[in-house]
């Protein structure tokens, strides 16, 4: 278009928006983001849910020691529930460990925490009686961590 000098009008754009190129890249971004961060969030769940059978089996033990106070000695059958519950998380909800007692006799005891559902294949968490740990075939417990070195 031109206007009455014979010059041309630039006519500016008021379109609001934003561009295919623009969008793209910040699709990318997060994609980018998001596969550096799910990892992470997946670990520290994983790492929570194993402090939370930690924290159970500890507390499981005091039942135990509270129990042979009482008694004269830890019960020699039957099951963790006698004592204290056989989940976790401890006070309901989806199980992601069971709690067991093993080896039981009038001095010993092995508790355990089996992993279930969303933490399967995870490894077993034991604690005897004499406050040795073990988790997946070595003697320690994986503290704030996924790696147990003993």
């Amino acid at each position: 278009m031109t206007n009455q000098r014979g010059k041309i009008n630039t006519m500016k754009s008021n379109k609001k928006g934003f561009t295919l190129v623009e969008l793209v890249v910040v699709v990318a971004i997060i994609g980018i983001l998001s596969a550096i961060a799910y990892p992470s969030y997946t670990q520290y769940v994983e790492r929570s849910k194993r402090s939370e059978a930690m924290a159970a089996l500890i507390n499981a033990v005091q039942a135990m020691e509270r129990f042979r106070a009482t008694n004269y000695g830890y019960p020699e059958s039957g099951s963790i529930t006698q004592v204290y519950t056989d989940q976790v998380p401890v006070d309901g909800g989806d199980r992601y460990y069971t709690l067991s007692l093993s080896n039981l006799s009038k001095t010993t005891y092995t508790l355990t925490a089996t992993p279930e559902g969303s933490m399967a294949g995870d490894g077993n968490l034991t604690i005897t009686h004499t406050g040795a740990r073990t988790w997946n075939g070595k003697a320690c417990w994986p503290e704030g961590s996924n790696d147990c070195t003993p």
